[in-house]
């Protein structure tokens, strides 16, 4: 088997498993330990999986997010039910930002319930899906690509939305630890917030197995959120301090 085609195959076995055996890939691809050291540490340079001992995960850490195609792939139902419910806060001749991510990705998708729209993004699935699109007025953000993410960051994209304004901005992060929402990679916090402050209103979309996970850097407070919406409750221990501090969580319905 050819390198390439070896580290697909342990890329399909990351997305059915979440997780690879150091030494059963060396058994199953018949290559020696150092062999599939290298092809994890390649991946792993690429943003596709973080090694841990003996093998190598997708699942996040506080350094580390699952690259996008691994992520559009997961918890496909509660992404629609957030999706749906945050429809909801937008009206025909809005102008709407989106982040990165596969949760912003399936609401921009639906957007099309609610056009006419004006749609500021940098998501490059929901760039391909809406272009060309009627009655939906489309500003696809520059930048620098990151395959990781799917999306473009960095000093064009920041520039673009400093110029830019809309009515509501969609934020998705993958860590919340008390009161502040937490993300790996600084690019894209950058983004995130330029997005937040070029918008009068802003809604935080947010899995509830992502509440009581730090990461490296501090996004945002939770009160900057107007609105925040996760998929179940989570676990009374992180939502009674929010309550406390006047904090709602908006629960998607089934």
């Amino acid at each position: 088997m050819k390198r390439e085609d070896r580290r697909q195959a342990i890329i399909n076995l990351l997305i059915e498993n979440h997780a690879v055996d150091l030494d059963h890939l060396a058994e199953r691809f018949a290559v020696s330990k150092m062999t599939i050291h290298r092809d994890l540490d390649a991946l792993e340079h690429a943003g596709v999986l973080r090694k841990m001992r003996g093998g190598a995960t997708i699942d996040t850490g506080t350094q580390f997010e699952s690259d996008f195609r691994f992520r559009e792939t997961q918890d496909n139902a509660a992404k629609l039910q957030m999706a749906r419910t945050a429809l909801e806060l937008i009206e025909p001749g809005m102008t709407v930002m989106i982040n990165d991510g596969s949760t912003a990705a399936v609401l921009g998708n639906l957007l099309r319930e609610k056009r006419p729209l004006t749609i500021i993004t940098n998501n490059a699935v929901i760039i391909d899906n809406l272009k060309g699109e009627n009655s939906i007025n489309l500003i696809a953000l520059g930048g620098v690509y990151s395959p990781k993410f799917n999306a473009y960051f960095g000093l064009l994209t920041e520039e673009a939305l400093s110029r830019l304004s809309a009515d509501i901005a969609f934020i998705s992060a993958p860590a919340v630890n008390g009161r502040l929402v937490y993300h790996m990679d600084e690019s894209v916090v950058r983004t995130k917030r330029a997005m937040t402050s070029s918008s009068v209103r802003s809604c935080l979309l947010i899995n509830h197995r992502r509440f009581g996970r730090p990461a490296l850097h501090v996004m945002a407070d939770l009160a900057d959120f107007d609105a925040i919406i996760t998929d179940k409750s989570p676990a009374e221990e992180f939502v009674a301090p929010l309550e406390q501090a006047g904090i709602k969580l908006t629960i998607a319905e089934e």
